[in-house]
């Protein structure tokens, strides 16, 4: 209820001032980036909404894992390893993009429940700890993959709220009507505009929302997509293949610090990042993804079905 509540308001924010303001062609995003502070523990929105989306995404593992019949336990430990490496990897790379800060401020290095984080990392260093795990015990390494490739799409959904509210990943200014301006005194997305732009209330692309969306299709081509393909894994190869792209066009729009320029365009941390991954998930793409014949992902259905059924009678009947 209370995580309802908070996306209500959200939702509720954004419309009221998309209508309070849409003479001045822009949407006001009035939240203080901290959720609260109890000495010197600090919970920021992003933490918060990103520790819900890992939640969510554990939960729909589990629950998609002991549909088909694996162990929820096995579910349970790649997911454990999986977070850790996800939260180690996530990390590194942000403070590999502020490395300067936090030379200067070694002791916030592991402050991870104050905000700062790299998705990107967090993908790579989740899949690397987990499948290596995962492996290693012997476990269904393709299919766990595949369970995780929509439900990571759905918690970068829900972890990209907290975004919105901290105010964070800086963009390019806009006249659209969707244009929004950061007003807390405290949010980065203020402090950014103000430094990079010297006019803090300046209409920027909502970066995040684009994010969100690209993935809302990534979630359901992938549900669209399941047992349509003969090698288990190909629905992470194609969600690894999908969000590349989508992220590194977005990335463009995005003002972080920039590495090199090539033919005109300002090439990005991120930029690197997801090309190699592209390139990556391209070849494994051409190597294992294959799509089932008609006939084979009807008998899968019919066996997926078959499951199902059975496993509510025996519910229905104890």
């Amino acid at each position: 209820m209370f995580i309802f509540i908070c996306f209500w308001l959200t939702f509720y924010s954004l419309t009221q001032n998309f209508l309070l303001n849409r003479i001045e062609f822009m949407i006001s995003i009035p939240f203080n980036p901290m959720m609260f502070n109890i000495g010197p523990f600090a919970m920021s929105w992003h933490g918060f909404w990103s520790f819900i989306g890992i939640l969510v995404a554990v939960y729909l593992v589990v629950r998609w894992s002991k549909r088909d019949g694996i162990n929820t336990d096995i579910a349970y430990d790649v997911a454990l390893w999986g977070i850790l490496g996800g939260i180690i990897g996530a990390r590194l790379m942000h403070v590999f993009d502020n490395l300067g800060y936090y030379l200067e401020t070694p002791s916030k290095i592991i402050m991870v429940w104050s905000g700062g984080i790299g998705f990107l990392g967090g993908m790579i260093g989740g899949i690397l700890v987990g499948g290596l795990y995962a492996k290693f015990m012997n476990y269904p390494v393709g299919k766990i993959a595949d369970y995780a490739a929509p439900a990571m799409a759905i918690a970068h959904i829900i972890g990209r709220i907290g975004d919105i509210w901290n105010g964070e990943h800086l963009s390019i200014p806009t006249s659209l009507p969707w244009g929004w301006v950061f007003t807390h005194p405290d949010s980065p997305g203020r402090r950014g505009a103000e430094r990079l732009f010297n006019d803090p209330n300046i209409a920027v692309h909502p970066v995040v929302v684009y994010e969100m969306i690209w993935n809302a299709f990534i979630v359901l081509f992938l549900f669209k997509s399941r047992n349509k393909f003969n090698f288990d894994g190909s629905l992470w190869i194609i969600y690894m293949f999908l969000y590349s792209i989508g992220r590194f066009l977005i990335q463009f729009m995005r003002m972080d610090d920039v590495k090199f320029s090539i033919l005109g365009l300002h090439i990005q941390e991120a930029h690197i990042v997801t090309f190699a991954l592209f390139i990556i998930s391209t070849i494994l793409m051409v190597l294992f993804v294959r799509p089932r014949s008609v006939n084979q992902v009807e008998s899968t259905e019919k066996k997926v079905l078959s499951g199902r059924r059975k496993k509510l009678n025996r519910n229905s009947s104890s």
